[in-house]
């Protein structure tokens, strides 16, 4: 062999392992998302048109895309009214506790630890998520043991939605292609690392809220360009010169005449400042904006109160009750979904939850005033061992102190003796 059939050889072989199919590797650690062909998603104006068409296009029985409605969707979302609403019900479910009891009902402390991490927060963000864009395909991959014993994934994936056939199980290479160009995920050996969010047939709130949030941005822009035209008086030279050069200079000067409105105008020159006489813009616009804002208020957190102004105490607690079941119906979704796929999926890569449960842990959920209550319930009623409260606020606790007639403070027997003289009940009573 010459050297140049040796060079080519080297050649040969050097193409041959850059050309490695992905397919071929380890399938325990092969990421899905590495290889779709992601495509920068372009930024076009929004128009119900549009929106329809797109509609159109992911209910679709032969071809369903729902490329071009998630596309509007990434639009949708940039409402502020719209961001604030999601991210109230969104933080109201997040900041609930839980726990993991096995079959007796006892919790594990040291269970918790496992779902007090990132990689589960993030699963949690993209199953939230998964109500407003509808479905969502998550993958888990690359469980590794951390310095301080608690065992983690590294790499929770979303699966780009635009390349997620639901209705086919398939998933495509091309955001655009056709379903049989993809494959089934099911039939995948990376199928034990998916985790499902939301119904097949689920196109989210973000198709209902769309309805209002690409009108309220036309009727923004619109009142911009009416306050570029009307917001501003228009000021009016009158010259009895024919000279073209002092038209100019008069034109230039009315141009240029800014925050202190000083010009040197030709004699004969007289200006005019003609006021708009336009009042009703208020009314048109914002009245429009504000009724998009209440109806994404109520497709979202199911009333307005809670995020906008509310006009009486009762009424504000009628709507909080309205958010609380709300919030209480998704955290019950949660739960199941933790219950039936997070934890099985945590088993199989040997994480110490067999036979756990996820539940929510409601005694902890108590607002400051209701604990504040609870704890005077109990403290006059009952001994309270004093570590509970050095565990709970971490402040030392000493002895009680006692008052001149030698009762307890706080313990209420004096108060209690007086009021039963009285013929009275114990203020805790009354």
């Amino acid at each position: 062999m010459n050297i140049k059939d040796f060079i080519s050889a080297l050649t040969r072989k050097k193409d041959k392992a850059q050309t490695i199919s992905l397919a071929r590797m380890p399938k325990a650690t092969r990421r899905l998302v590495v290889e779709l062909m992601r495509q920068t998603q372009s930024l076009t104006r929004s128009d119900l048109a549009r929106w329809r068409n797109a509609h159109q296009c992911a209910i679709d029985v032969e071809n369903p895309q729902r490329a071009p409605l998630y596309r509007i969707y990434r639009d949708v979302e940039l409402d502020g009214h719209l961001s604030g609403a999601v991210a109230q019900i969104n933080g109201m479910v997040k900041a609930r506790s839980f726990k993991l009891v096995n079959d007796r009902g006892e919790a594990d402390e040291n269970a918790v630890k496992l779902l007090d991490t990132q990689w589960f927060k993030r699963v949690v963000d993209i199953y939230l998520d998964a109500r407003y864009w509808g479905f969502s395909l998550i993958q888990v991959t690359q469980p590794y043991d951390a310095e301080d014993g608690v065992r983690r994934f590294r790499c929770v994936d979303l699966i780009p939605r635009e390349h997620v056939i639901p209705e086919k199980g398939r998933i495509v290479t091309i955001s655009g292609d056709h379903w049989t160009a993809g494959y089934e995920w099911e039939g995948t050996k990376e199928a034990g690392t998916l985790l499902v969010a939301g119904s097949t047939e689920d196109l989210g709130l973000y198709l209902k809220c769309a309805r209002y949030t690409i009108p309220k941005k036309n009727v923004e822009q619109y009142w911009d360009a009416f306050a570029e035209i009307f917001g501003m008086p228009m000021r009016v030279a009158h010259t009895a010169s024919r000279d073209d050069k002092d038209r100019d200079r008069i034109m230039s000067m009315l141009e240029q005449m800014g925050h202190s409105a000083v010009a040197v105008m030709p004699e004969g020159t007289e200006v005019d400042v003609v006021e708009n006489a336009k009042s009703d813009a208020f009314e048109v616009y914002d009245r429009r904006i504000e009724r998009c804002d209440r109806e994404l208020s109520k497709l979202v957190i199911g009333q307005t109160m809670t995020i906008e102004d509310g006009s009486s105490l009762s009424q504000s607690q009628t709507h909080l009750d309205v958010l609380r079941n709300l919030v209480e119906a998704i955290a019950d979704g949660l739960r199941d979904f933790v219950n039936g796929q997070v934890l099985p999926l945590m088993e199989r890569y040997e994480f110490p939850v067999k036979n756990l449960h996820f539940e929510w842990d409601y005694p902890l959920d108590y607002t400051p005033e209701q604990m504040t209550a609870v704890e005077t319930m109990l403290l006059q009623n009952f001994e309270i061992d004093k570590e509970y409260f050095t565990d709970k606020y971490g402040i030392p606790v000493g002895e009680r102190r006692t008052d001149a007639n030698g009762f307890s403070a706080g313990d209420g027997s004096a108060v209690a003796t007086q009021s039963h003289t009285a013929g009275e009940l114990p203020p805790f009573f009354v």
